[in-house]
């Protein structure tokens, strides 16, 4: 076995390939841009080397400098993983030149089948069933839309050296053709340098299925089952599961058959998958090869129990396939989900951002979690912004649903934009339950799959106001602890004030609501007496209806019994806003300081801004001297007003900002330099 490998890819493949390699006693060499320096994979692997910046292009595609790094490091070989390089004939040939084994299929199987055309060509000669089109080399627009006539339209246009939903166009009919031809054929160049394209019939109702298959370097080939891989948005995978459901026995054996005839086509070699379409009249058509490692490998694992990255160690190391067909089972039921920052109510638009609370479902034998990403990490532009891959496992299709949706409601990301609630009601459709879908599910049924808007409930404004007061009441006493004299009856929290205030007004903004109606602002009445400070019991008004509440506080972690109900939370305070979060549900307030002030004012007497805006009035100038509250700069954002009112006496020793401003999020408005320590008023 090898006793180093280099790993060309970063992320949770990269951690994937990291995990098993250790277990097997094989050290591993990372590779990194200046953008995943402090990545997951990095911190993983025996040793890292820098590749260069950020963009792909000038790193984790640049081939030379991979190659560079592996000889120097003394690594052996090299898993490309999936994406970047993996299915890169010309860097399999580079390692070899370089007396490198490369962790995946002979050239000449990576260059059958990196063009879609020729790897029609080479199937339909091996009798594997093909979807009717054109796959020639004349590609004037003349004789493709003649050969979109002879199929008939619907037509599906596919750039040939294409992959994830890239360069690809449905033509409905003939009016259509030559603008989709040329946005097809524009997409295929920026992304593959090659603009060639092929013409299949377009399946108005099939369903994505592929098969497993696994080949060593003496003949032997074998499969491991199916996966349906049908839900997909802009052609790119939702969620797969294996086995796929629906097949009989005798389609399942022959879509398996015909797999294995077509890795024997090629003389393949370590790991594969062939994909096919496959209709609701039964019949299944050839589509391409990866020749690689797919992301939706973990439910071949989960059901199989083989590791298939092992696996690809031991054939690249020349070792025979450790099990035949007959040995290799396929038991209970496995879904994996991809989770992605992106906003699934615009259009899957890819989000940045960075992680700052992260919390997963426990793992276990019935649910894992691949990934790359940690609490504190950044999704960035430059790469694929998938944040982690979950897996779970178990008897049956059913039971593997409910799991699945357990182990969603766990999942909670609070930073960016995710799909967490766009796969959870995917997981509880009640068509996707019942095994009703194809390709175009997500498009047919968006509306149910898209979260309904509706205004903030009294729950979450009673949880929001219980955990600010809890926290006030926390900072507070932690002030008094740290001053000059704790024994101060100024800085006692018992309750006992000179002048305490006995009802605070919160502020809160509801993003669901419009933000011009009266229902966007959210006003919350918080009444206390002496012995609040010691029980924690406040009433609160909402909408003039009495609320009762208590609880405790610890961390973000938030405990409350609101009349008689028992909640229990998670409060994640970001970018001026509370994210509310309980087992599957997550709830959002924009915050606004008014009496109560949150987050504006650091220790040193700055104030930022609590999020985008322009400043339009600056109510002090520079030497004044301030009271507590007195307002200080009135800043518009999402078309409302906020006053940054001072925390504490002081005098303004800079101002930063001129009224008409833009400011962004965070920005420092002003500085204050406070008085000399005097008394303070509780909450």
């Amino acid at each position: 076995m090898f006793d180093k490998i280099l790993i060309a890819n970063r992320g949770e493949i990269a951690c994937r390939i990291i995990e098993t390699a250790h277990q097997m006693g094989v050290r591993t060499v990372a590779v990194y841009s200046e953008a995943d320096r402090s990545a997951k994979h990095v911190s993983m692997a025996d040793e890292a080397w820098l590749l260069g910046p950020a963009p792909a292009s000038e790193s984790y595609l640049v081939a030379d400098k991979i190659i560079d790094i592996a000889l120097k490091s003394g690594a052996k070989a090299i898993h490309p993983g999936y994406g970047f390089l993996s299915e890169n004939a010309a860097f399999a040939q580079t390692c070899a030149d370089n007396g490198l084994v490369f962790i995946g299929p002979p050239v000449k199987a990576i260059e059958a089948m990196g063009s879609k055309s020729a790897a029609k060509e080479i199937m339909s000669a091996a009798e594997v069933p093909l979807v009717p089109g054109y796959h020639g080399e004349d590609q004037s627009t003349e004789n493709l839309l003649q050969a979109s006539l002879t199929i008939g339209f619907p037509v599906l246009l596919k750039a040939t050296a294409g992959g994830g939903g890239k360069g690809m166009r449905i033509v409905d009919n003939e009016e259509q053709f030559s603008d989709a031809l040329a946005s097809c054929k524009r997409e295929a160049m920026a992304s593959f340098s090659d603009d060639e394209v092929l013409v299949e019939k377009y399946l108005t109702q099939p369903r994505h299925i592929e098969v497993q298959i696994f080949a060593d370097n003496f003949g032997n080939v074998i499969h491991l089952f199916d996966r349906d891989c049908s839900v997909q948005r802009r052609h790119q995978k939702v969620i797969e599961e294996a086995p796929a459901p629906g097949l009989s026995d005798e389609t399942r054996k022959a879509m398996s058959d015909v797999a294995i005839t077509a890795a024997k086509a090629i003389d393949y070699s370590g790991a594969g998958t062939i994909e096919f379409l496959y209709d609701k009249d039964g019949s299944f058509y050839f589509m391409e090869m990866n020749t690689r490692l797919q992301v939706e490998h973990p439910v071949t694992e989960m059901v199989t129990g083989i590791d298939l990255v092992e696996w690809q160690l031991n054939v690249a190391n020349n070792q025979p396939l450790p099990k035949t067909q007959k040995q290799i089972k396929c038991q209970g039921h496995a879904f994996e989900v991809r989770i992605y920052a992106e906003d699934a109510e615009q259009d899957f638009l890819p989000a940045t951002g960075t992680i700052v609370h992260l919390s997963t479902p426990n793992v276990s034998n019935h649910v894992r979690i691949d990934t790359g990403i940690l609490e504190g990490d950044e999704v960035s532009i430059y790469y694929d912004p998938m944040i982690a891959k979950l897996v779970v496992w178990e008897r049956d299709r059913a039971t593997s649903l409910a799991r699945l949706r357990g182990a969603l409601a766990d999942y909670q990301i609070v930073g960016t934009t995710t799909n967490l609630n766009f796969l959870s009601a995917l997981a509880s459709h009640p068509e996707f339950n019942n095994e009703h879908f194809d390709t175009s599910f997500i498009e047919q049924h968006r509306t149910g799959l898209s979260k309904t808007k509706s205004l903030v409930n009294n729950s979450t404004l009673s949880l929001a106001a219980l955990y600010l007061m809890l926290k006030e009441i926390i900072e507070t006493k932690e002030r008094s602890t740290s001053s000059a004299d704790p024994y101060s009856p100024w800085n006692q929290v018992s309750g006992w004030s000179n002048n305490i205030k006995t009802t605070h007004q919160l502020k809160f903004i509801d993003p669901n609501a419009d933000e011009e109606s009266d229902e966007s602002i959210i006003e919350v009445s918080v009444q206390f007496n002496e012995s609040t400070l010691n029980n924690r019991q406040f009433t609160l008004i909402i909408n003039n209806q009495p609320l009762s509440i208590s609880g405790s506080l610890c961390g973000n972690q938030l405990s409350a019994n609101l009349s008689g109900q028992h909640f229990s939370a998670k409060v994640i305070e970001y970018n001026q806003q509370l994210h509310i979060l309980t087992h599957g549900r997550s709830e959002v307030l924009g915050l606004i300081a008014q009496d109560h002030t949150i987050d504006t004012t650091s220790a040193n007497g700055s104030l930022k801004a609590p999020m985008p805006g322009t400043i339009i009035a600056v109510h002090v100038n520079q030497d004044d001297e301030v009271e507590e509250a007195q307002p200080l700069i009135t800043l518009e954002a999402m078309k409302m007003e906020h006053t940054i009112v001072a925390h504490s006496r002081g005098t303004i020793s800079e101002i930063f900002f001129a009224e008409g401003d833009l400011v962004s999020d965070g920005a420092e408005l002003l500085a204050i330099e406070p008085c000399p320590l005097q008394s303070t008023v509780d909450l």
